[in-house]
């Protein structure tokens, strides 16, 4: 488990650099205070445990499991030293059945899927896809409904593959609230063609149009985003998946039987693995004796070290660049911007748990949720 702390932004560049006792004394502080909300919030839950919100916020219980601050069923923990044997095995029995309904759950059936593959259409030798960007209503848990952002109405936006060399067309249409442009993460592009505006173009304005061309020079695993108030917007689902295939694959990259890309965010719809959080997240199936390649892309804002049970990690590339040599691991860091490639081997079968080690991103007091799926290999 991994433990993080983002530097907040200062309005004053010129704020001076805390002293290493000032700083510890403010983190002891701000510890304290989240201790005290997170006890104030437990206690209002507890008050009212059958309160819900539909909407924006989705449910109760949906947000205390996202913030990590789920209640304490009635006995719980916080009483356990004075609690009989039989209350203990009762208030064990409450929790093990919210984890079991989550997990027989899985997978759940939800509206919408992001990630699917786009097919271009061919112009005098160019690939041209066809994005339109616009306001939605996205279910991210069955009954949990937000409010979304997307590409061709999914979230994450379709996937983009194309071949080394190829000469790329995106024409994007928008038709949100406010500007907005794409960015070609990790996409070697001529410079008009880097998506910032302001710097290498001008916004795209509500109801214009934008086109983006450029040759696919370098292979690999690589993303598209929105680079326009973009916290908000790639928050809300303006991103997706760029693969440019090599023109000659390597030997450990070849005789592939699963590609799957797997687009990590943390923005307004919680901790999500495309767009979905668990249990309707979806497991990657694959048979015994099969090789699945994964490519991690964290869209998000914090980072997710990927755990996969059961399997090494064999890693062959990083933002798009080859491994010099190949290494294993069963937990990969992937910060955010990264994207990582790796080969797992599937020779054990099972239903094996896959998930964000930050165990915050993955589990609560009422089970699993978020950043959590599973590799099924099959006899």
């Amino acid at each position: 488990m991994s433990d993080t702390i983002t530097a907040p932004d200062h309005a004053d560049a010129a704020v001076a650099v805390p002293t290493r006792r000032a700083f510890l004394k403010r983190s002891a502080i701000a510890a304290a205070a989240v201790g005290v909300a997170s006890a104030l919030n437990a206690c209002k839950t507890e008050e009212a445990p059958n309160a819900t919100t539909t909407g924006k916020g989705g449910s109760a219980a949906a947000h205390d499991a996202l913030s990590g601050h789920g209640p304490t069923p009635r006995g719980g923990v916080a009483t356990a030293a004075g609690m009989t044997l039989e209350q203990k095995r009762a208030n064990a029995d409450r929790m093990d059945a919210m984890h079991e309904k989550g997990v027989k759950a899985f997978p759940a059936k939800t509206a919408g899927k992001g990630n699917q593959l786009l097919q271009p259409k061919v112009v005098n030798g160019v690939k041209v896809f066809e994005l339109t960007a616009t306001e939605l209503e996205w279910e991210t848990e069955p009954g949990r409904k937000v409010k979304a952002w997307a590409y061709n109405q999914q979230v994450p936006g379709p996937q983009i593959r194309v071949t080394e060399g190829d000469r790329v067309r995106v024409v994007i249409r928008n038709e949100l609230s406010e500007s907005t442009a794409i960015h070609f993460h990790g996409v070697l592009t001529p410079n008009d063609q880097d998506g910032v505006p302001f710097i290498t173009q001008p916004p795209i304005k509500p109801g214009d149009t934008y086109t983006y061309e450029f040759i696919a020079k370098n292979a690999g695993s690589h993303m598209y985003h929105s680079h326009h108030n973009a916290a908000k917007q790639v928050g809300l689902g303006l991103l997706g998946g760029f693969i440019i295939e090599p023109k000659t694959p390597r030997a450990i990259e070849r005789d592939v039987d699963v590609d799957y890309v797997m687009v990590l965010n943390d923005g307004m719809h919680g901790f999500t693995i495309n767009g979905k959080g668990f249990p309707a997240t979806e497991p990657i199936v694959a048979r015994l004796g099969q090789r699945v390649r994964i490519r991690y892309m964290n869209e998000g804002m914090m980072i997710h070290p990927m755990h996969l049970h059961g399997f090494p990690q064999t890693v062959i590339a990083k933002d798009g660049y080859y491994q010099p040599m190949p290494w294993q691991c069963d937990t990969l860091n992937v910060a955010p911007g990264e994207r990582w490639d790796v080969i797992v081997e599937c020779d054990n079968p099972g239903i094996w748990a896959f998930h964000c080690h930050i165990l915050t991103h993955a589990e609560s007091e009422h089970g699993m949720f978020g950043m959590v799926t599973a590799l099924i290999v099959e006899k």
